[in-house]
């Protein structure tokens, strides 16, 4: 199974040519979301935005076995947890957010954030660079380390957050410090290509040695409406970078489709054997942390055990590399 876990509609796209470009493209799943990069449309403009998650939810009405509608939310807005509900009610699932004029760590936003935790919604974010070469110091992956503060929130990180990658990644880490399972991880990150051409390969290097498979996902970031030639030339992007750094079969099925069906809720998560119940009590090393309970909870939630020895090295085939060609154990 292939799912495309980021593709724009622009509002000038029909659903059977939608359907087509998947299917020419050998595409299971389109994580499709609303317009707002477009004409008429603006992440700026609430109205606007309201028509655009009115006009997805009609594209994607009756097609939820191949399209996977996220609605746009801009969570500064007022009135954007009506919008957010409005949007969920008519058959959304999703929401993509796009820091601009607001940090993630805003008390502002944080009940939009508050809304999608509790529904359990995957959540999509701009990270890095942003087009408009003014909004990018919004979109720094640290900043997002207030969804933690969200229990259940399920937050994909696009375009592996370049330049600041290594931020990423190391916003990745934390939760692989303390051996939470990927599918309970509270980030992922996108691979719709944020660096160059000349950065691609080393970015990838280093976000499999460190994060594995299983934190990674393949977006095309096409902007619909556009063919199945357009959607499989960016997956080969990817495809050949697998390749040169030799990745197994099962890293890639974890990429292609693993990774996002566990962020957008098709498969449950996996949990280790000795998590203990879904709703822990609080552990003493949380309780003595003196957080707010809302933070306690969402750590012990994501914090079943501690691997111990994990930052003395991992093994390369744990990401799908081979061994040969892991730094990993050296590095740390």
């Amino acid at each position: 199974m292939l799912i495309d876990a980021h593709l724009h509609c622009t509002g000038a796209e029909t659903p059977g040519a939608v359907l087509r470009a998947l299917d020419d493209s050998q595409t299971d799943l389109g994580v499709v979301l609303a317009p707002f990069l477009s004409a008429g449309y603006s992440m700026h403009d609430a109205a606007s935005l309201r028509r655009a998650n009115a006009y997805l939810a009609d594209l994607v009405r009756g097609r939820s076995d191949r399209l996977f509608g996220m609605a746009v939310i801009n969570p500064a807005l007022p009135g954007a947890v009506d919008d957010l509900d409005r949007a969920i009610a008519a058959g959304l699932r999703g929401v993509k957010m796009v820091p601009s004029g607001w940090y993630p760590h805003d008390d502002r936003v944080q009940p939009v954030f508050a809304l999608a935790s509790r529904l359990q919604l995957p959540l999509l974010f701009h990270s890095g660079i942003f087009i408009d070469g003014r909004s990018s110091r919004f979109c720094r992956p640290v900043n997002f380390e207030a969804l933690r503060d969200h229990p259940g929130a399920r937050v994909a990180l696009a375009h592996l957050s370049w330049p600041w990658t290594d931020e990423a990644i190391a916003l990745g880490l934390i939760d692989r410090i303390h051996g939470v399972p990927d599918d309970a991880a509270a980030f992922r990150f996108d691979l719709s290509f944020g660096p160059p051409p000349a950065y691609r390969l080393q970015v990838l290097r280093r976000a499999l040695a460190v994060l594995g498979a299983g934190l990674l996902q393949f977006g095309s970031d096409c902007f619909l409406p556009c063919s199945g030639a357009d959607i499989r030339e960016r997956r080969g992007w990817l495809e050949d970078l697998l390749d040169e750094l030799e990745v197994d079969t099962p890293a890639r099925e974890r990429l292609f489709h693993g990774t996002a069906a566990a962020w957008l809720g098709l498969q449950p998560p996996e949990r280790p054997a000795d998590a203990g119940p879904a709703l822990p009590d609080l552990p003493e090393s949380v309780r003595n942390e003196g957080l707010p309970p809302a933070r306690a909870t969402a750590l012990a939630m994501r914090r079943p055990h501690r691997a111990p020895g994990w930052l003395m090295g991992r093994p390369a085939a744990a990401a799908g590399l081979r061994a040969s060609g892991s730094a990993w154990q050296r590095c740390c």
